[in-house]
């Protein structure tokens, strides 16, 4: 949770950049989606550490109460939820490409919007589900929330990666015209889009996000 009340009002689905600067003057700068709903005062990111990152284990085991960070942002203006928008909304996120559904979604129940919500959700075991409490929460009949397990699966439940058969029996159908946001590592978001478009949905309603290696 960061004090950044230079930034101005964010929108839900928009990123901010972070930029660490080391006391040799070497710096290194991140993209983090922001999981905080639009217009909070206090903004939120959700930070996965990897083991040979330059920023994430600073963020994840050092960075204390009061610390500074410098911080850019908000940017982005297309991958978006607005309260304004009231048609369908399918959300499909693969790991921690939920980070950005999830700004949305906390700003949908926070105006109490009457847009139906759907989240598609990708990841790789039970213990990887990331705002698992908080979804688990939400669900019902204001957000349908559907869980798909690449690797294992809670008993009964089937294991694969989100394909064609998945996106036809899970998402709402493109007859409906739902605006759909796909966030997720490369792959995953076009393999999506492709079996969106498939389905019939239209290039301009698929908006799209991805992340991949820094390296």
């Amino acid at each position: 949770m960061l004090d950044a009340p230079d930034l101005g009002p964010t929108v839900a689905g928009q990123h901010i950049d972070i930029r660490l600067t080391a006391e040799d003057g070497y710096t290194a700068q991140r993209s983090y989606s922001l999981a905080s709903g639009t217009g909070a005062e206090r903004i939120e990111v959700t930070v996965e550490r990897f083991e040979d990152g330059e920023v994430s284990p600073y963020l994840v085991e050092d960075l204390g109460v009061g610390d500074p960070l410098e911080v850019r942002g908000p940017i982005g203006g297309w991958f978006v939820w607005r309260r304004e928008q009231t048609e369908p909304v399918q959300l499909i996120g693969g790991g921690s490409g939920i980070v950005p559904l999830m700004a949305m979604i906390r700003t949908h129940e926070a105006t109490a919007s009457a847009a139906p919500f759907r989240l598609l959700y990708g990841v790789q075991d039970p213990t990887r589900i990331y705002y698992r409490d908080e979804l688990a929460r939400l669900a019902g009949p204001a957000l349908a929330v559907d869980l798909r397990y690449s690797r294992r699966a809670p008993a009964g439940l089937p294991v694969g990666r989100i394909g064609a058969a998945e996106l036809a029996s899970t998402t709402i159908p493109s007859a409906e015209a739902p605006t759909v946001y796909v966030c997720g590592p490369t792959g995953f978001v076009e393999a999506v889009a492709d079996g969106l478009l498939a389905l019939g949905h239209a290039p301009e309603r698929i908006r799209t996000e991805r992340f991949g290696p820094t390296g």
